[in-house]
Order: structure tokens, then C-alpha cells, then sequence
């Protein structure tokens, strides 16, 4: 029941969304743009990264900073994109994992600096003393779990669980000036591989904060992209500006002005990356109808 209200929501909200007209320029654009998170690149704002140093995840050359898209979802968001929809849709996107069970490996000779596997490993517990979600070490027989890998260039993610994926990838490895394995940047990672996507791309974010585009860098506008209700769905729970999930001020500004601006006072720091905030708790316990969480 709850899937078949959400998939009305989604509905509804597609077609009551604005047109607007794009060229075959920007549609180009915004393709080579998704396209090029598949690279590997870092380095890509190396030069904002001193701008917002606890936001490593910002840095990593993927769709809106750290999320890994499927190819198979390219074709469907730029459709969408060139239809003139202002909300993305991801086709067929079945987040959670089996039995609130999150199945992952360390990858071969990964995670090897002293502390990493530890930080992780923390991190889970944590999410575990938190919420019902429960993490299982993959055994030999497993085809579908979270590569986990520590590679150089950055911290991203798959969002959810898809079975035809196998290897689900998740990456915490620092780049110059940073550092992937403070805590609530692992829990951030590993809430997309939860199912969540950010909190400024939530599709009602524009009653809670304003998106300074003029103020963005070249290249990066897309990864403001408002999500559809059905993929940002919050499950009951206001809008967390100081969420794990949510990005800074600053966010890919190349002028060092605001490109989120807050519309509301707010009690904390938005962006922040100290601590896991009790809304982040309560959406991840609603999305696994965890024992009290509607209560």
C-alpha cells in the first residue's frame, strides 16, 4: 500500500511540474555532464575543496558530488531533462536492501592505513545502535553486496540496492586536503547505499532554501538537480538543514558567495559533518519501518 500511494505521488508531481523549454545544446551539455561522472576524476573542483575542506564528498566528479549512476539510468534522465521536467526520476529504482540487511566486503587490499577498516566498521555499529538496519560481512556465495574500495579519488556511492547491479560500489579514500573516514562523512556515504539521496535536492527544498545559481561554477549547476517526490520522499520528517546529508553554503560557489541559502532560521550550521542529527535517525528508521519509528 505504502508503494502504491508513492508511486501516485510520483505521478501527480510529474505532471504538475513546470516545462521548460531547453535546447539541443543544453541537452548535449547536460549529457556529457552525466556521462563524465564515470570518470574518475577528483580533481575536477580541486580548487573549491579548500572552500568546504569537511565536505570531501563534494569533490569526487560524480552526479551531485558522490552519488554513482548506473548507466542504464543516463538515457531516462536525459529524456526527462530534454522533455523539459525540472524534477529527476530514476526508472525502476528499488532502494532497500533485503531483510534491512546491508551485505558488504572489504575488497582486496583495500583499507589498509591503519584505522581505515576500523572507521568503518564503527560506523556501521553506530547506524546498527541506531536504527534496525543491520550490516552481514558478504560470504563466498553472495552476488550482491558492497564492494567496499579506498581508492584516491574521493568518497561516493551507489544509491540503494539493485539486484542486477552485483557489486555495489562504495568508495572512501582521501584526496589531497581531505578526509572520507571522519564518521558522519561515513554515514553519509553509506546512507545513499541505504537509499537516500541528498537533503537540498529534496522536491519540496525550494520552501526551505534558495539555490543561488549565478553563483555556482561552471559545470556544476546540475548537481542542484530537485529530485522527484517518489526518490526524496520525507517519510513525515521536516527538512533538516544541519542533516549529514545536506551540503554547505558554499557548495560549489566560484565567488565564495552562498549558492543554498537558508529561508528559515536555523539552529546549528547547515552542512554540518560532526554529528548524525535525530531526523537523520528517524528517516532512516520510517524508510525501514523500524519497530516505534511511527509512533
Amino acid at each position: 500500500m505504502i508503494r502504491l500511494v508513492l508511486g501516485l505521488c510520483a505521478i501527480g508531481a510529474v505532471v504538475a511540474t513546470p516545462v521548460v523549454t531547453r535546447s539541443k545544446e543544453d541537452v548535449d551539455r547536460y549529457r556529457d555532464f552525466l556521462l563524465n561522472t564515470f570518470t574518475n576524476k577528483a580533481d575536477k573542483f580541486k580548487n573549491l575543496a579548500a572552500q568546504s575542506p569537511d565536505h570531501p564528498e563534494m569533490y569526487s566528479g560524480k552526479y551531485q558530488g558522490d552519488i554513482v549512476l548506473d548507466k542504464e539510468d543516463v538515457d531516462d534522465m536525459v529524456a526527462q531533462y530534454a522533455s523539459g521536467r525540472n524534477a529527476v526520476i530514476f526508472p525502476g529504482l528499488s532502494t532497500q536492501w533485503p531483510d534491512n540487511t546491508v551485505v558488504w566486503a572489504f575488497a582486496d587490499t583495500h583499507y589498509e592505513e591503519p584505522g581505515q577498516k576500523e572507521a568503518v566498521l564503527e560506523a556501521m555499529k553506530l547506524i546498527e545502535s541506531k536504527t534496525c538496519v543491520k550490516f552481514r560481512q558478504a560470504e563466498p556465495s553472495d552476488r550482491f553486496f558492497v564492494n567496499m574500495t579506498s581508492y584516491p579519488s574521493g568518497c561516493y556511492a551507489h544509491v540503494g540496492y539493485r539486484v542486477w547491479r552485483g557489486p555495489h560500489i562504495f568508495n572512501l579514500g582521501s584526496t589531497p586536503g581531505s578526509d572520507c573516514f571522519r564518521q558522519p562523512t561515513i554515514v553519509h556515504e553509506l546512507m545513499h547505499i541505504m537509499g537516500f539521496f541528498h537533503m537540498h535536492a529534496t522536491y519540496d527544498r525550494d520552501n526551505y532554501v534558495r539555490v543561488n545559481y549565478e553563483n555556482i561554477v561552471s559545470g556544476a549547476e546540475s548537481d542542484f538537480d530537485k529530485l522527484n517526490e517518489y526518490l526524496v520522499g520525507n517519510l513525515g520528517v521536516e527538512y533538516d538543514y544541519v542533516s549529514c546529508l545536506h551540503y554547505p553554503a558554499l557548495a560549489w560557489s566560484k565567488n565564495f558567495e552562498p549558492t543554498i541559502e537558508p529561508l528559515r532560521e536555523i539552529d546549528g550550521v547547515m552542512g554540518q559533518r560532526e554529528y548524525i542529527t535525530e531526523k537523520d535517525w528517524l528517516r532512516i528508521n520510517r524508510y525501514h519501518n523500524c519497530p516505534g519509528a511511527w509512533e
